[in-house]
């Protein structure tokens, strides 16, 4: 029974190992991805991630300046201890000329820096979250009436009119 068309081209001759077949499969699976993918890419998202991305990076740079040039000195002045050369030594093994040390100081900047990061992003959710429920709590404006629903308003208006009118008279 000879292959299919499409998978025969592939297998190359009739009768060839299954296994040929199966990568056309896996070929009609990586179309399919990287149509799903164009789509993606096409709608701006990526662009949107690229832009969050690197002004992530920037700010990182920041706070990392801010944790290292500011913060730390500050707490190292409170606490008495400069966390740059706050490190543990370890012992000497098999003869090294220099002891290996373990840099605790570098390693408080480092959850001092994820910490304010953060709380950061935390507040930035937290003011986003806040400003989207005030968008869906004010109820929009009213819509404007119709052509008929004015001029069925002023229908009523006059019959209103000419029937307080009529009671006037009476």
């Amino acid at each position: 029974m000879p292959l299919p068309r499409k998978e025969y081209a592939l297998a190359g001759r009739q009768g060839q190992a299954p296994a040929l077949r199966w990568q056309y499969v896996e070929r009609t699976n990586m179309r399919k991805f990287l149509n799903e993918f164009k789509t993606f890419a096409i709608k701006g998202n990526m662009l949107d991630m690229a832009v969050g991305v690197i002004i992530g990076g920037a700010f990182t740079a920041i706070i990392t300046s801010i944790v290292t040039n500011i913060a730390t000195p500050l707490i190292g002045i409170l606490i008495g201890v400069d966390f740059k050369e706050w490190v543990i030594e370890l012992p000497r093994l098999y003869g090294n000329a220099e002891p290996g040390t373990l840099g605790i100081g570098v390693f408080i900047n480092s959850i001092l820096n994820f910490i304010v990061v953060a709380l950061v992003v935390f507040l930035f959710v937290k003011a986003l979250n806040r400003f989207r429920k005030r968008q869906e709590e004010s109820p929009p404006p009213p819509p404007e009436p119709t052509a008929e629903e004015r001029l069925l308003t002023e229908i009523r208006d006059l019959l209103k009119e000419e029937r307080g009118e009529m009671k006037e008279e009476s």
